[in-house]
């Protein structure tokens, strides 16, 4: 339960400054409202379809990605290019990004008016589970509930299995840290900061041609680049990404955590006054 609340935090507190929060939760071209009857005409279908990998509510599994932000469903507005991908499915990739036998997603046959209850109840979900964090925790969230490991142990893992110690020092940039942010602050912020520099990646183009630039979407479905003062976009299986994030290290170790190591992670770093 601990660590639960640790990941909702962190999740709650790193949402506010996501990119597409940023732009309200009304990003999308279509209009607002599905047909109520398409949508519950739509509702089984997804569920018998998609439900098992995106999620019953599109929010996504271990086997399948959120579809709530995916541009290709937001931007779509008249619903062809969600019916195209349903229908061709999505070719699976090797690691150097070229298609490979079998698909990472199925092709799903449906009749045009099948079709299009499923992209209305697609498109409900967008509008109902697309919600901005409504607020951070409380300033004054009392320490003491959050202060449950062990320091010394904390040390450890910093210094030992957690890597810490390579990119960051106790009398370096985290001298006071625990005097910088509240106490539920400090802990979302370890499990993962605010990067300080943006995502990068260097895109192969079918041709050969390779574009760099910020990341601003990286899907199953879609790339988008920021490059040259231009925003370019891919669909995902056309194209090799190379990401470079600074967080990268961050990333990696969240599903590697144990209840213990977030809780002596949060001790120690609450010595660093």
């Amino acid at each position: 339960m601990k660590i639960r609340l640790a990941v909702q935090l962190c999740i709650g507190v790193v949402g506010l400054a996501a990119p597409l929060a940023a732009q309200g939760s009304r990003w999308w071209s279509w209009p607002a409202d599905p047909d109520p009857q398409a949508v519950e005409r739509g509702r089984p279908e997804f569920v018998r379809s998609c439900g098992r990998c995106h999620a019953d509510n599109l929010t996504g599994t271990a086997k399948g990605p959120n579809l709530i932000r995916t541009a290709r469903l937001r931007k779509d507005a008249d619903g062809t290019a969600v019916a195209a991908v349903v229908r061709a499915g999505i070719p699976a990739r090797t690691a150097g990004g070229s298609a490979a036998d079998g698909k990472a997603m199925p092709s799903f046959q449906l009749a045009d008016e099948a079709m299009s209850d499923l992209i209305a109840y697609m498109r409900w979900a967008v509008q109902k589970y697309d919600r901005v964090s409504p607020g951070a925790p409380p300033d004054d969230y009392p320490v003491e509930r959050l202060l449950t490991g062990n320091a010394a142990a904390g040390k450890a893992f910093f210094n030992g299995a957690g890597g810490c110690n390579a990119c960051h020092s106790p009398t370096g940039d985290l001298a006071g840290i625990a005097k910088k942010y509240p106490p539920v602050f400090l802990q979302a912020r370890f499990l993962m900061p605010r990067p300080t520099k943006p995502r990068t990646a260097d895109v192969t183009l079918p041709s050969g041609e390779k574009v760099s630039g910020e990341l601003k979407v990286l899907n199953t479905y879609d790339v988008t680049l920021v490059s040259g003062g231009k925003t370019l976009t891919w669909p995902a299986e056309q194209v090799k990404v190379d990401v470079h994030d600074p967080l990268a290290p961050h990333r990696a170790l969240l599903p590697k955590y144990k209840d213990d190591d977030v809780h002596n992670m949060f001790a120690y770093l609450w010595t660093l006054q």
